[in-house]
C-alpha cells in the first residue's frame, strides 16, 4: 500500500522587489548628511524666493526715520539700515532676485550650451573647431570679469545681470555636454541605432543627451551658486538690481560706510550668501554622488 503524498499548495519564497531608481537615489542622499542638509536649505531659499511678499514684516523700501540704524530687536529681527528700513524684509526680497538670477541664469545657458555642446561633440571637424575655439576664447576671461564686462556692456538692471551671468556660464556647459557626447557617440547603443538607420537628431536627443543629463544636472547645481554670487557682485557694483530696489549685493554696497557702528548691515547679506551658496554647493556634490553609477554605497 503506498504512502499518501501531501499535495497541499506550498507558498512561493518571498522575492524581494528591486528597488527603483527615484528610492535607490533617495537612499543615497539620506545616507549623505551633508548633501541632505544642502538639499533642505536649498528648498528652504527655494520657499522663501517664491513666498518673500508674504513673509516681509514691513515694506523693505519704506524709510523709517525714527529707527535709523536700530540694532537688531524683537521689532527688527535684523536691524534696519541709514533709512530706518527693515533688514528682514529686505533680505527676503534680496534671497527673490539671487534665485531668479541664479535659475533664469542658468537655464539660459544650457538653452545654448547644450546644442552647441551637441554639435561639436557629435560632428566633430569644422563645428568643434568653430565652438571648441570660441569656448576657449570665452574661457580666458574668469567668469566674474566677463559677467561685469557684459553687464557695463549690456547696461546696469536685474534682467541684463542676468542675460551677463548666463552668458559667463556658456562655456563651461560648452565643454561638459561636448566631452559627454564624445564618450557617449562611440558606445554600443549608438552604433547599434545607426545601424538601424536612426538618425542624427533620433541619436542625439533620443540616446545621447538623456544619457548626458547627469553631468548637465550636477553642473546646474554647481551654475546657481555661481550665479548668486555673480549677481551679488554685479549689484554691488551697481550693475544689477538697482536702489531702491533689494538686493543682497546692494545692501553689502550700502553698508559699507556703517561697518564700524552698524555691523548688521553687511553681517546678514553677507551670511545669506555664503548658506545659499553652501546650499547648493553640498547639493551638488551629494547629486553627483548619487547619479554616478559607480559612486556610493549599494
Amino acid at each position: 500500500m503506498t504512502a499518501a503524498v501531501d499535495t497541499a499548495p506550498v507558498a512561493p519564497a518571498a522575492v524581494a522587489k528591486p528597488r527603483g531608481r527615484a528610492s535607490d537615489a533617495w537612499r543615497r542622499l539620506r545616507r549623505n548628511k551633508l548633501a541632505l542638509t544642502g538639499a533642505v536649505l536649498g528648498a528652504l531659499f527655494v520657499l522663501v524666493a517664491v513666498f518673500s511678499t508674504l513673509l516681509t514684516p514691513y515694506d523693505p523700501a519704506q524709510p523709517d526715520f525714527d529707527h535709523v540704524l536700530a540694532a537688531p530687536s524683537w521689532t527688527h529681527w535684523l536691524g534696519t539700515d541709514d533709512l530706518g528700513r527693515d533688514q528682514l524684509s529686505r533680505v527676503l526680497v534680496g534671497v527673490t532676485a539671487s534665485m531668479q538670477v541664479g535659475v533664469l541664469a542658468v537655464a539660459l545657458a544650457f538653452v545654448v550650451a547644450v546644442p552647441l555642446g551637441l554639435l561639436a561633440g557629435y560632428y566633430g571637424k569644422f563645428a568643434d573647431t568653430v565652438v571648441s575655439r570660441l569656448t576657449d576664447t570665452m574661457l580666458a576671461f574668469p567668469f566674474l570679469v566677463l559677467a561685469v564686462g557684459l553687464a557695463a556692456v549690456l547696461g546696469p538692471s536685474l534682467k541684463n545681470a542676468t542675460i551677463a551671468i548666463g552668458i559667463s556660464q556658456i562655456p563651461a556647459i560648452v565643454r561638459i555636454t561636448r566631452a559627454e557626447t564624445l564618450r557617449l557617440k562611440h558606445l554600443d547603443y549608438v552604433g547599434a541605432a545607426v545601424a538601424n538607420g536612426a538618425g542624427d537628431g533620433t541619436i542625439l536627443f533620443r540616446h545621447i543627451l538623456p544619457n548626458a543629463t547627469s553631468a548637465l544636472i550636477v553642473q546646474a547645481t554647481v551654475g546657481i551658486p555661481s550665479a548668486i554670487i555673480g549677481e551679488a557682485v554685479l549689484s554691488f557694483l551697481g550693475l544689477g538690481v538697482q536702489p531702491p530696489s533689494p538686493s543682497l549685493g546692494v545692501m553689502l554696497s550700502s553698508a559699507q560706510p556703517f561697518i564700524a557702528n552698524a555691523p548688521w548691515m553687511a553681517v546678514f547679506p553677507g551670511l545669506v550668501i555664503v548658506l545659499a551658496t553652501l546650499a547648493f554647493n553640498l547639493l551638488g556634490d551629494g547629486v553627483r554622488d548619487i547619479l554616478d553609477p559607480r559612486g556610493g554605497s549599494r
